[in-house]
């Protein structure tokens, strides 16, 4: 169990209903409660990085707590957490606002928050009185397009790699994995400064596609897992390159990573698997 290096701060009770209602009453000279968060996660898992990102953009104090993923999850993280016995999971309380509630699934955890703290950082447009005024909706969808886009276009090329045999097939997934971040990815990144929809600051694309921009690139540099044809292919695309670049800049993408471990632990993943398929 660890904390993030940030200093926990204690309020009084906030007889509101919601997060950005105590935010509120903080900035009109209150004392009110909260947050408490407890982010259950594993650096190796680039799901869980993405609950990073944006904790460590928004410089948010939380308590941390290591699933370790190569062994049958606990009871208690099953029964009380998620009993998908996934990650990353969240903990999130204020007094007098939430208990002690739990939130699942990355993107879920993410987009929750960056919504309870929009006065923090603008990663995701802020709707409502409070929000970023009329284009919000625009970019929010625009932010949500791209998301979806990764996911159902792109996402799964790089385990596909993985598991390919041999450097020739493995080269071959290698071309239709560009062909399809030229087609579907490096649209939507033109205009990007250095970051999605024109914005200097990281938004809900970095934090939804960074981890896996990152390992990409890492495991490149390992011939039996990604060949290093991928690193000079994605560097011909001048949007998605110059998007990558300020990607491995940021501090907040790139600091979270088990780095230390290396590859090893996903050559013996990949080796379970495909054992198990034969």
């Amino acid at each position: 169990m660890t904390t993030n290096g940030l200093t926990p701060t204690t309020f009084e009770t906030a007889n509101k209903n919601d997060v950005s209602a105590a935010n509120d009453a903080l900035a009109n000279g209150k004392n009110v409660v909260g947050p408490k968060i407890t982010l259950y996660t594993n650096h190796r898992c680039p799901y869980a990085h993405r609950a990073h990102i944006v904790l460590s953009e928004l410089q948010i104090p939380y308590e941390e707590i290591l699933i370790d993923l190569d062994t049958p999850r606990p009871d208690w993280y099953l029964k009380e957490i998620n009993p998908r016995g996934l990650v990353p999971s969240l903990k999130f309380s204020v007094e007098g606002v939430y208990d002690d509630e739990i939130i699942t699934e990355s993107a879920v955890v993410a987009q929750f928050l960056a919504d309870s703290f929009p006065e923090k950082k603008s990663i995701l447009p802020a709707l409502g009185a409070r929000g970023d005024g009329p284009r919000a909706p625009l970019e929010r969808a625009r932010i949500k397009f791209f998301t979806d886009t990764w996911d159902s276009k792109v996402a799964s090329f790089w385990f596909g790699t993985l598991m390919a045999e041999g450097e020739e097939e493995k080269e071959k997934k290698v071309e239709e994995w560009v062909k399809a971040v030229e087609k579907e990815i490096e649209p939507l990144l033109e205009g990007a400064k250095p970051f999605f929809g024109g914005k200097e600051e990281v938004t809900m694309a970095e934090v939804h596609a960074g981890p896996f921009v990152v390992r990409w690139y890492s495991l490149a540099k390992h011939e039996d897992l990604l060949p290093a044809s991928l690193i000079k292919k994605l560097d011909a695309l001048p949007n998605f390159s110059k998007w990558a670049k300020a990607i491995h800049e940021r501090n907040s993408i790139t600091k979270s990573i088990d780095w230390d471990s290396g590859p090893e632990p996903l050559r013996k993943k990949l080796a379970s698997i495909k054992a198990a398929k034969k």
